[in-house]
C-alpha cells in the first residue's frame, strides 16, 4: 500500500506582489490542494474498507461483536460524509475548469486567498455565508 497523502501538509499559497486574484499560480496550487485532498479521502476510505474486511470475523461475546459492529458503523458514516465531500472536490475542479473558482456564487465577489485555504471548496464569501447560516437559525 502507498503512503497516506496529506493534505495538510501543503503550504498556504502567499501571492506576489501585483498578483492578479485567480493567476496560473494560484490556480495550480488549489488544484494541487483540491487533488491532494481528494487522494487523501479516497486513500481513508479504501482502509476503512479493508479494516471492516480484515475485522469481520465472528466474535463469540455478543458485547464484543456489538462494539465492533458500532465502530464499524460509525466508520461507515464517517466515510458517507466524506464521499459527499469527494463530490463536492470534483464539482470544485470543474468550476476551476470553467473559470469560476474563487468567486462568491451569490454576489460575484472575490472570495479571500485565506478563506480558499482554510476551506477550498469553498463556493461563498465570507459575508454571504455569513448572512446563510444566520438564516439557517
Amino acid at each position: 500500500m502507498t503512503a497516506e497523502p496529506n493534505f495538510d501538509e501543503i503550504p498556504a499559497y502567499i501571492p506576489k506582489k501585483g498578483e492578479e486574484f485567480m493567476s496560473a499560480g494560484q490556480l495550480k496550487h488549489f488544484i494541487l490542494k483540491l487533488k491532494v485532498w481528494r487522494e487523501q479521502l479516497v486513500f481513508e476510505a479504501e482502509s476503512t474498507i479493508n479494516h471492516i474486511q480484515e475485522d469481520s470475523a465472528p466474535v463469540a461475546d455478543i458485547n464484543d461483536r456489538a462494539t465492533i459492529e458500532e465502530e464499524f458503523a460509525l466508520e461507515l458514516r464517517t466515510r458517507d460524509r466524506e464521499r459527499k465531500l469527494i463530490n463536492k472536490i470534483d464539482k470544485t475542479l470543474h468550476l476551476i475548469d470553467m473559470g469560476d473558482y474563487g468567486y462568491c456564487k451569490t454576489c460575484g465577489i472575490e472570495i479571500a486567498l485565506n478563506r480558499l485555504e482554510a476551506r477550498p471548496t469553498a463556493d461563498k464569501c465570507i459575508d454571504c455565508k455569513t448572512v446563510e447560516e444566520r438564516k439557517e437559525i
